[in-house]
């Protein structure tokens, strides 16, 4: 069995980011699946792992973290010697890449979590678009 696990839900960005990274290191995990429908993310047993009550939760042996690019630098760094090489010793490399994260993260997640959320999810759940936001 394995030692990571993955609480989180397939539809959830920021579940899929971790899971990405998981793999992208050829990293055996196991995924514990959190029905969002039901509220169990804000749930005690939950709330021990992410006391904000968000998805995704992580657990390394005894480690237990949340917040998606806090865990997959975690990850990157743990795991440096597996998979895609994630972590550069190179500082100007590791600079140029510490640049882009930053823009993946202010910049492109915001709009195309909006986009997501307007072109995938709200037909998902039979809502309508709002064309305007897109």
């Amino acid at each position: 069995m394995a030692t990571m696990k993955v609480h989180g839900s397939v539809i959830s960005t920021a579940t899929q980011r971790v899971v990405a990274c998981l793999n992208e290191k050829d990293l055996d995990y196991e995924f514990v699946p959190v029905d969002m429908g039901s509220g169990e993310h804000k749930k005690d047993h939950f709330l021990c792992l992410n006391p904000f009550g968000q998805v995704p939760a992580f657990e390394d042996g005894d480690l237990k973290l949340f917040e998606s690019r806090a865990i997959t630098q975690y990850v990157a760094h743990v795991y440096t010697g597996k998979g895609t090489q994630l972590i550069f010793e190179n500082p100007k490399k590791m600079a140029t890449m510490a640049v882009w994260m930053e823009v993946e993260a202010h910049q492109f997640d915001p709009l195309v979590s909006k986009l997501g959320w307007e072109l995938v999810y709200k037909p998902m759940f039979g809502m309508t678009t709002d064309a305007a936001v897109v």
